[in-house]
């Protein structure tokens, strides 16, 4: 897919063509972002200590259903379901060798931000969370890549989906600012979505110093103000 006669994109290029980012977590986890940040699963594991027997079921094979661990010292914490990906069609969607595990494992150590408003409503307007509380982040693209921007990474799809269709995806399909073959992109879909994913990589712990707003959202519609930036933060609820 990648040509070197082909540039990337800069951050500043990417911020003016996106200028927020949207992350969707597990509702009441509020708190818990602004104690520790934004952590991948893999770096969340590593905080609650979650003993290496204990991580394969939840880092290398595909979870049908949210995984609740707990800590004496930082808490409770659920990682998400991967419901809209199943184990059949990631194997016919990989290329270049890579294994169900090694995409699991990928998707585990990243934290995702859709690039646009649009594919986070799809998401929370799903059958499978349509009914649930969400929590949706609206991060500054801009300030975010400026202290980040190095252990960024951008996709042209849902990495973490192969319902209804199972795209093909391999080692070139999630690269760096600098590879990402963005006016490729443009000129194969001249309608948008250039980008659909931004990545970091384990984790960011001062994602509040990004976030314009957090709220709780269900059926893609605002519930309750959590945090604004300049306002004051109100209670989480469970």
């Amino acid at each position: 897919m990648t040509d070197a006669s082909v540039r990337g994109v800069t951050a500043e290029e990417l911020a003016r063509l996106f200028p927020w980012v949207y992350h969707m977590a597990e509702a009441g986890s509020w708190e818990s972002i602004v104690r520790h940040g934004l952590l991948s699963t893999s770096a969340l594991l590593d905080l609650f200590e979650v003993r290496a027997d204990d991580r394969g079921p939840i880092e290398s094979v595909h979870r049908r259903k949210p995984v609740t661990i707990n800590h004496p010292i930082h808490g409770r914490a659920v990682i998400r379901d991967q419901k809209p990906m199943d184990d059949k069609g990631l194997s016919r969607a990989l290329e270049d060798g890579l294994t169900p595990r090694d995409w699991y494992e990928m998707l585990n150590r990243h934290v995702f931000f859709w690039t646009s408003e649009s594919r986070l409503s799809r998401l929370l307007s799903a059958r499978a969370y349509r009914t649930k509380r969400q929590l949706v982040l609206k991060v500054r693209t801009a300030d975010l890549l400026a202290k980040h921007g190095r252990s960024a990474l951008l996709s042209p799809m849902n990495s973490g989906a192969t319902k209804p269709y199972p795209h093909p995806r391999g080692r070139e399909t999630v690269l760096s600012l600098s590879d990402y073959p963005i006016e490729d992109w443009k000129r194969r879909r001249p309608r948008g979505e250039w980008v659909v994913e931004l990545l970091v990589a384990r984790g960011i712990p001062d994602i509040v110093s990004y976030v314009d707003e957090a709220k709780h959202v269900q059926g893609g519609l605002a519930e309750e103000l959590v945090y604004q930036r300049r306002g004051q933060m109100k209670a989480c609820g469970a």
